[in-house]
């Protein structure tokens, strides 16, 4: 039995792809995103009875922006978002909060400059 001319000639062309060089065949371009610049001041918090304090020092180039929050406890305590501070390079910021009874959670956030 005789193959038929539609599969000789599919066979063929396929032969001659596999045998480029891959140099010769078009590939998709890959674009490496530039590498990311290290970020973020390092920040250690302490909670204290109902006062929050929280040191944060950025050992990078770019200025980090940190700002103190704080959760309290109980429904009728206001939760509170301190005011953000400007922490240059190789600076160190104090953030402080409190609570009128107890502290729930804190944490400090961060925003590129």
């Amino acid at each position: 039995m005789r193959p038929s001319r539609s599969l000789a000639s599919v066979t063929v062309a396929v032969a001659l792809v596999l045998s480029l060089p891959y140099e010769a065949v078009p590939h998709a371009r890959v674009h490496k995103p530039a590498p990311a610049q290290p970020f973020g001041a390092e920040c250690r918090t302490k909670v204290t009875g109902s006062h929050v304090t929280a040191y944060c020092h950025n050992p990078y180039p770019g200025t980090d922006r940190v700002r103190l929050h704080v959760e309290c406890d109980r429904w009728w305590d206001l939760d509170t978002d301190g005011a953000p501070v400007d922490t240059g390079p190789a600076m160190t910021v104090r953030l402080t909060g409190r609570c009128w009874k107890d502290v729930g959670s804190a944490w400090v956030s961060h925003q590129k400059r």
